[in-house]
């Protein structure tokens, strides 16, 4: 699943992908200017779960006691 996320990131142009022909074999991803333009939404979405991590997981736990999406 890794590799094909990396793979889609790469032919979207967000990511670069530099292979060394070493042994053992190393490869390298960086991210372009246009993957660098997700930055501030991606931490931004890092801070938002950060801040509501607890209430998300009280919320699952009512759930999963409340017998979750049977029925």
């Amino acid at each position: 699943m890794l590799t094909h996320t990396l793979r889609q990131l790469q032919r979207d142009a967000l990511v670069t992908r530099t292979a060394y022909p070493e042994v053992p074999p190393r490869v390298e991803y960086a991210l372009t200017d246009l993957g660098a333009t997700l930055l501030d939404a991606v931490t931004g979405l890092i801070d938002w779960a950060g801040t509501h991590h607890d209430e998300i997981q009280d919320n699952r736990v009512r759930f999963d006691e409340a017998g979750g999406a049977r029925g």
